[in-house]
């Protein structure tokens, strides 16, 4: 029993540290840029040695996927959740309006994020699994449109749900892109949310 209990003690541990060596790497990452940064850096930030950095990942690139994921996944399980909030049928316009109020636009992410774009630009492997993320967000988003009945049909234009999940996906990278910019967090959202109303509706006033 008293070996169980230590190593139940010692995942716990260690769980928090990789939770820690990752939210210290984001900031250090955001800060500096991928490519730019050591291990020892990230060590320093989170305040861990070595030893505890290569208990957790094996080198930068592992942590970085670990990070990306993170955030790919709470961005995925926002827009799943926003679309199902609804029971059987989705009212489009009430969707957009949930999806835009809670999906992640942080500057700080987007900096992360799009040094990873570049990175998974030059290395096939990386942008394989960056498109199966990719392809599991816009799948989440498909099934949540596929079963939209009753309430605003979505236009011809895109096809089926699937167009539709691409259109969604690539409006959230336009604005995204801008916000790295002009860093208006409140005027991506609204311009967000425009943007996919107009793509997801016949861009009528809403009741």
């Amino acid at each position: 029993m008293a070996v169980k209990a230590t190593t139940g003690r010692v995942t716990r541990r260690r769980v928090r540290t990789r939770a820690n060596l990752l939210e210290a790497a984001f900031g250090v990452f955001a800060a500096k840029g991928f490519g730019r940064v050591s291990i020892e850096e990230v060590c320093e930030a989170a305040g861990y040695s070595r030893g505890a950095f290569y208990s957790n990942f094996d080198s930068l690139d592992e942590l970085f996927f670990a990070l990306y994921r993170q955030r790919a996944d709470l961005i995925a399980e926002q827009v799943s959740g926003a679309l199902a909030s609804e029971g059987p049928d989705l009212d489009v316009p009430g969707a957009v309006d949930r999806v835009t109020e809670v999906l992640l636009l942080d500057r700080d992410w987007l900096l992360v994020k799009t040094d990873f774009l570049v990175h998974a630009a030059r290395d096939p492997v990386v942008a394989r699994s960056l498109l199966e993320h990719r392809a599991r967000l816009r799948r989440a988003i498909a099934d949540r449109l596929v079963r939209a009945r009753g309430h605003t049909p979505l236009p011809a234009v895109l096809g089926d749900a699937e167009g539709a999940a691409h259109a969604v996906v690539a409006a959230y990278d336009g604005v995204t892109t801008q916000l790295l910019l002009d860093r208006d967090v409140e005027h991506a959202r609204d311009w967000l949310r425009q943007l996919l109303t107009a793509l997801l509706t016949d861009g009528s006033t809403r009741q």
